[in-house]
């Protein structure tokens, strides 16, 4: 069980900025800029890699979410930046599908 799933469980305490029935969205506790948000499935799935076309849907709702949540955290207007990490080389450190909403400074490209 990842650190992910015993969020959605309730087993840890997270800062959580939206939920529905499918997604949730709570604050990075290591935050690399003002906004830093992580919007995962409540269903777990890896990573993006091992996702199936069964789940394209709720890949969708995940990227809706980040919109959502990019209004509510106030860098919708600004800008931010939505990525995925993809295995070990990709930078992945919860192996639960997650995206990251980043925002609230000017980013750069390429990030580091």
């Amino acid at each position: 069980m990842t650190i992910f799933q015993r969020i959605i469980d309730r087993e840890i305490p997270a800062d959580i900025v939206y939920e529905d029935d499918d997604v949730l969205a709570f604050r990075d506790v290591n935050p690399v800029a003002p906004v830093h948000v992580l919007v995962i499935p409540k269903r777990a799935i890896v990573n993006l890699a091992s996702s199936a076309p069964a789940d394209d849907a709720l890949l969708g709702r995940l990227l809706a979410a980040c919109r959502t949540v990019a209004q509510l955290c106030g860098v919708a207007e600004t800008g931010y930046r939505v990525v995925t990490n993809i295995g070990g080389d990709g930078g992945q450190s919860v192996f639960h599908l997650h995206l990251h909403v980043i925002g609230g400074r000017q980013l750069r490209w390429p990030p580091g």
